[in-house]
């Protein structure tokens, strides 16, 4: 896909695995944040970058269909956000698979790349160990690595070690990182979102992040 417009990117400080777990803790401790209200904003940021990066009259498909694809622990439960907001967003509303069991064939590949117009990854997150990825999730992760339609991965892309530049995973075309960019977003050149403008002021510089400025009261923001 191509973009009309290319702005050079924002500077931001990244932060590792135990940093963003103790992040959250702090969010949930000390600020009363809810598990779920922290799920909810994150689910709803990656809607908007969603909407932002394929306009419903960028979609090459008849059917305006997406697949959301779910893992088990909270990158999946914000995926799940993710679809119901983009249903809501638009009239008539896109089409959301997040149920379809997936699984490595050739068929499965070419089903999805005739199907639906992107795949938002959601499957595994900063939590997950990817050096011993279980089934079903690493043959969903073959099948990934093989469709030919967009990829927006949520958080970490599927198959990224967290904190390592280089990788052996999906190659999505936008990330949507949350709070902060994780280390293995310093390497990836895609179109880059970040949702953290909640972030109390006091955390992001105990943890030096060196965020940028949101404009205007969006709650998301293009690195």
């Amino acid at each position: 896909m191509k973009y009309s417009e290319i702005s050079p990117r924002r500077e931001c400080d990244s932060i590792s695995k135990g940093e963003a777990s103790a992040i959250e803790t702090e969010l949930v401790r000390d600020y009363r944040f809810g598990q779920q209200q922290l799920i909810e904003i994150w689910g709803h940021a990656c809607a908007l970058a969603i909407s932002k990066a394929y306009p419903l009259n960028s979609l090459v498909k008849k059917q305006p269909t997406v697949l959301v694809i779910c893992g088990p622990e909270q990158n999946g439960s914000i995926g799940l956000v993710c679809a119901r907001h983009l249903r809501m967003f638009v009239s008539p509303p896109v089409g959301i698979d997040s149920s379809m069991e997936l699984s490595h064939s050739p068929s499965q590949v070419q089903l999805i790349n005739d199907a639906y117009n992107l795949v938002i990854d959601a499957m595994l997150g900063p939590e997950d160990d990817v050096v011993d990825i279980k089934e079903p999730y690493a043959g969903i992760l073959v099948t990934l690595k093989q469709v030919k339609i967009p990829i927006a991965s949520v958080d970490v892309p599927s198959g990224w070690d967290v904190e390592e530049a280089g990788q052996d995973g999906i190659s999505p075309e936008v990330l949507i990182s949350l709070t902060a960019p994780k280390k293995c977003a310093m390497s990836f050149s895609g179109k880059h979102f970040l949702a953290g403008r909640f972030l109390p002021y006091d955390i992001q510089k105990k943890y030096d992040l060196n965020l940028p400025d949101y404009p205007g009261t969006d709650s998301l923001i293009e690195l």
